[in-house]
């Protein structure tokens, strides 16, 4: 059995802050100079920041906005601002004060120095919920490299506790080696061993996924802001119990269900974690086995909460990242879901109708279950849009050929003459592409 000293603990509340559930929290929002007159409502970002917090069970004893004018290379904040809160974390007994913006190492030191306290930024506080949500093997190890890479920046500061963890390894220099340097050998191997495991889990999806383009079944993702309403989505249209709360990152880990539409096509629903605005990108890169679901899926549905102040600000930040994956927005495969219009009055829920109408989006409330049929009806259009009639002369030997054809599109038409026969077959553009790949060379396609 493996020495349990030598293991690096991934448990990520208790390695970066060393926090409690219920531990007295105060909340900052810095807002710089040229921001103020953004199209961000502040008040909403205090909302989320707060939100966030609260995902990991924080007490909130108090919220601010601080306009910041001139942002500290050392405290970000200005110095009075810093003192004044000083006092009120040691009146309040704050244990810990999340500042919602990115801190540098040394900025995120000298606060704890001056409140007396443990500091956590925008990026600390998302990888805490990440860590307290992840609840696959894959979830976990992608939670994991995510916070690693995060505290290879911050290791004098949070990572001397390393050395007692480690026990004795040979290989890793003797007592007059720095503890910092040790420290570094210790996250740099465990990053490497993590990114392997990650690829072998980019690997067994690929495999998954090739056994559901056997099975001829499309892939639907469900992607967008964190708490718009995915995982409500996923249960009402699979009946799958996947946690869903109005709580900010209730999802963390991705949901995979088959479901069967109108015309009786079936195809395979995925739920993914939720998006959030400035969400930093080795977060994005840690979760990119996962996002592959995304990236290769046949349609994306984009869930937005159209109830949200900041619903617009919202739908910028999901494009964003879906563009740092490759899907532009005006991918062919992107629909606009308009959720929880049940929360809306009846006249705006109209106007959302008709607008939706002619953009070609859906509006519905997953909690009500009204607009799931147009959905359905929708996603039908959408894959039989992307059916194409291909005529095709086969020999009559090529029995791998035809049988492909018969297994992943619908044979209209077929005469057989001597030794060859003429097809007429409807494939999405997908499988026509790598029926082609795979048997061009011996069949000859009139399209």
């Amino acid at each position: 059995m493996a020495n349990k000293k030598n293991a690096i603990s991934t448990d990520t509340s208790l390695d970066v802050n060393g926090m409690r559930h219920g531990a007295r929290a105060l909340v900052l929002k810095p807002v710089l100079r040229g921001t103020e007159n953004s199209t961000h409502d502040i008040a909403s970002l205090l909302e989320e920041a707060v939100g966030l917090a609260m995902a990991i069970g924080l007490e909130i004893r108090e919220s601010l906005s601080l306009n910041v004018a001139r942002p500290s290379a050392s405290i970000l904040l200005g110095r009075g601002q810093v003192d004044s809160l000083a006092s009120k974390v040691q009146e309040d007994e704050i244990a810990l004060v999340v500042v919602d913006h990115a801190l540098s190492p040394v900025q995120q030191r000298n606060l704890e120095r001056a409140w007396k306290c443990k500091v956590i930024d925008r990026t600390g506080l998302i990888l805490e919920i990440f860590g307290a949500r992840a609840r696959t093997r894959e979830g976990q190890l992608q939670v994991e490299l995510a916070s690693l890479n995060y505290q290879k920046s911050r290791l004098v500061r949070s990572w001397t506790h390393l050395e007692r963890q480690r026990g004795g390894f040979g290989f890793m220099g003797g007592p007059g080696e720095s503890q910092l340097e040790i420290d570094r050998r210790l996250i740099t191997a465990r990053i490497t061993k993590l990114k392997a495991e990650l690829e072998q889990v980019r690997r067994t999806r690929g495999l998954q996924r090739h056994a559901r383009e056997r099975a001829r079944h499309p892939t639907v993702a469900l992607v967008g802001y964190t708490n718009a309403g995915k995982s409500t989505l996923f249960n009402c249209l699979t009946g799958a119990r996947v946690l869903a709360k109005d709580m900010l990152f209730a999802t963390l880990d991705p949901s995979m269900r088959g479901i069967k539409l109108p015309s009786g096509r079936e195809v395979i629903l995925s739920d993914t974690v939720g998006f959030i605005s400035e969400l930093p990108t080795h977060l994005v890169e840690a979760f990119r086995a996962t996002l592959e679901e995304v990236q290769l899926a046949d349609i994306i549905l984009h869930v937005r909460d159209v109830t949200h102040p900041d619903v617009l600000i919202q739908k910028q930040a999901v494009e964003d990242i879906l563009s740092d994956l490759g899907i532009g927005p005006d991918d062919t495969r992107l629909i606009d879901v308009m959720n929880k219009v049940d929360l809306l009055p009846a006249s705006e829920r109209m106007n959302l109708r008709d607008y939706a109408e002619r953009g070609g989006a859906v509006v519905l409330s997953a909690l009500t279950g009204e607009g799931i049929e147009d959905l359905l009806v929708l996603l039908d259009e959408e894959l039989a849009l992307r059916t194409e009639i291909y005529d095709m002369d086969i020999s009559l030997s090529e029995g791998a050929a035809l049988a492909w054809l018969y297994g992943h599109g619908k044979i209209i038409e077929r005469t057989d003459k001597r030794t060859r026969c003429h097809l007429s077959a409807a494939l999405d553009s997908a499988d026509f592409g790598r029926f082609i790949r795979k048997f061009g060379k011996i069949v000859h396609v009139k399209h």
